[in-house]
């Protein structure tokens, strides 16, 4: 009889209920990839997840931040071997239904998201075969797996900047500087914004500043931090884009006031269900604001994310902090949660 092989994976069974869990090793049917985690790393929705829990129904897998070693491929996957340095992102469309066709991919009905079912917070992950057509990339040997598994949330940032119009030398607001927020950052920053920054954090503030920014608010420090935004454009007009990155309602309603009449806000944030807000009419009308709310991203932005770290355009050394065993698994979640850090990593021991 064939000796089952064990591994250890993470599993959420409810709101501060996280449990490390021994699991068979998954085996690769016909088009899939396993790999072998090096390193999975901490993301702002796994707080989300551990805090409050999330839209699914537990039990279920966490973590979808990762990257490592091919361990086993399916019959018919040609592009990859065993051996091979990848990083999968976590989802993929169908491309058949009636929003793949329009090319609004992240609204796919049929969008499979991988954490949900084969999670990144385990010493092997199983990529299912969308995937690895899709998203599943080569890491170059110059690339270190930290810096790989800065995929996903690079790709969100990038498909929330290429959704959100400003020109070069635009004023664009980011609000909430956790790792998707700092990333909004730089690249607006690239793209050739003048950005200012809104955190609690004077830890990511600082970190706004090194990747771009050129005004930032500490919100602890402010008693209206939308005045003081609007201070720091000419005449006081506001901005010209603004971006909501903490996934709070009451900021939702903070940067939409801090656009200048024509401007446009970003709402990126996911919230909790059954969350709203109250929107002045008046001033939508007469003064043509736009709100544009953008969720996830695409296989289009995935792939440029991966081409803009190969340039190196954000460093893992910005973002990743401390490194935590599986076993610590909830450590690695609060301090990312406290803000301290940006992000944490989960080593995996050979």
């Amino acid at each position: 009889m064939e000796e089952v092989k064990k591994m250890k994976r993470v599993m959420f069974y409810g709101p501060k209920d996280i449990r490390v869990e021994e699991s068979e090793i998954p085996k690769a049917k016909a088009g899939e990839v396993i790999i072998k985690n090096k390193v999975t790393l901490t993301c702002g929705t796994d707080v989300k997840t551990y805090m409050r829990g999330y839209r699914y129904e537990p039990p279920f897998p966490m973590g979808h931040e990762a990257a490592g070693i091919v361990y086993e491929v399916g019959e018919g996957v040609t592009t990859f071997k065993v051996g091979d340095r990848v990083v999968a992102h976590n989802s993929a469309p169908c491309n058949k239904c009636y929003y793949c066709k329009k090319g609004q991919h992240s609204m796919c009905v049929d969008l499979f998201q991988n954490q949900f079912t084969n999670g990144a917070y385990a010493q092997y992950q199983k990529i299912p075969a969308r995937i690895v057509e899709q998203n599943m990339f080569h890491v170059p040997d110059n690339m270190n797996y930290k810096q790989a598994a800065l995929l996903e949330p690079l790709s969100c940032a990038i498909y929330g900047v290429d959704e959100t119009p400003f020109d070069i030398g635009d004023t664009v607001c980011i609000n909430g500087c956790g790792p998707i927020g700092l990333m909004f950052v730089r690249m607006c920053y690239l793209r050739g914004a003048r950005v200012i920054a809104c955190d609690l954090s004077e830890t990511r503030l600082e970190k706004a500043r090194i990747l771009g920014a050129a005004e930032t608010v500490n919100v602890s420090e402010t008693k209206d931090q939308v005045a003081d935004v609007r201070k720091l454009t000419e005449d006081g007009r506001g901005v010209d884009a603004a971006i909501e990155a903490a996934g709070l309602p009451e900021v939702w309603n903070m940067a939409l006031n801090m656009v200048r009449p024509g401007g446009f806000m970003l709402a990126f944030g996911g919230t909790k269900k059954d969350q709203t807000i109250a929107i002045d009419t008046y001033k939508m009308h007469y003064e043509q604001l736009t709100i544009k709310g953008v969720f996830h991203t695409t296989p289009k932005h995935v792939n440029a994310a991966f081409e803009m770290l190969k340039m190196n355009a954000i460093s893992e050394k910005d973002f990743v902090q401390n490194e935590y065993q599986i076993e610590d698994i909830e450590k690695a979640i609060l301090e990312h949660a406290s803000g301290k850090v940006i992000k944490n990593a989960i080593i995996y021991n050979d």
